[in-house]
């Protein structure tokens, strides 16, 4: 197993890249676990950092807490009304890391895509829908709290913009809210279902763009290794499983992802 330091040699990625690509050859059946690293060069907003939305703006990450969120009508207001501005999710679009692995697709080897991510990156750039398990829900599409109704979220913005500054479902008049798993929220669990048998029958878990510390999706990764499986990861930064990992790349993703997943 091979693990550079945070500042790689030249040298020694060349190598690191080498051996993933050899590892992605010998594969038949990939899974991909992506987490927020994928999406960062596309401008996403950072929420804990030191300039993060929620560093700047505590009673932002209310809207975030299913209990606030259902609670207060006034987070609720204030959601929509940065959605409606463009303040959240707004023009930001596929890199390159999230159109490298359409590569994998292409070859035939790409089985199931696990995406800790709620921006739908990874259907924009191009990969098939069905291969994507969105762990954490999405935040391009709204469902009501107290039925089935589900629509796009661009639907209910223009009814923020019109005047409405909390739209109630227009079926069963009930709250609506971005189709995410929120604090306080159940994980679905057909969703969690799919990680697991995508991990349980992959030869190969390559992780992507996450430290690997948010329960229960990063187990995918040790039960993915003790079935046999080979593991790549791709970070910036150390992550929780290192040691199960055949080869580790600390890099920059959109950089290296590309030719990772180019044939050899």
């Amino acid at each position: 197993m091979s693990s550079p330091s945070p500042t790689t040699p030249d040298a020694d990625l060349e190598v690191l890249i080498r051996q993933a690509q050899e590892i992605i050859d010998g594969s038949q059946r990939i899974t991909v676990l992506t987490g927020a690293g994928i999406s960062t060069d596309s401008g996403l907003p950072d929420f804990r950092g030191p300039n993060g939305l929620w560093t700047k703006d505590p009673e932002a990450e209310k809207a975030s807490n299913i209990r606030y969120y259902i609670e207060e009508p006034a987070v609720r207001r204030k959601n929509w009304k940065l959605r409606a501005e463009g303040r959240l999710w707004a023009n930001v679009f596929p890199n390159d890391g999230h159109r490298a692995l359409l590569k994998l697709e292409e070859q035939g080897r790409l089985d199931t895509l696990i995406t800790q991510n709620v921006d739908e990156l990874h259907q924009m750039a191009g990969t098939d829908p069905d291969k994507v398990v969105e762990i954490h829900g999405t935040t391009r599409k709204v469902g009501c709290l107290d039925c089935n109704y589900r629509t796009e979220m661009e639907v209910v913005l223009e009814r923020v913009r019109a005047g409405e500054d909390d739209p109630p479902c227009p079926e069963c008049k009930g709250i609506l809210k971005s189709a995410t798993i929120s604090f306080g929220q159940s994980l679905v669990e057909n969703d969690l279902l799919r990680a697991e048998m995508a991990a349980l029958s992959c030869d190969l878990l390559f992780a992507i763009g996450t430290t690997l510390t948010v329960s229960p999706i990063n187990r995918v990764v040790p039960v993915a290794s003790q079935q046999g499986a080979k593991v790549i990861i791709l970070n910036g930064e150390s992550t929780a499983f290192d040691n199960l990992a055949d080869v580790v790349v600390r890099a920059s993703i959109s950089e290296v992802l590309p030719r990772i997943c180019e044939p050899i």
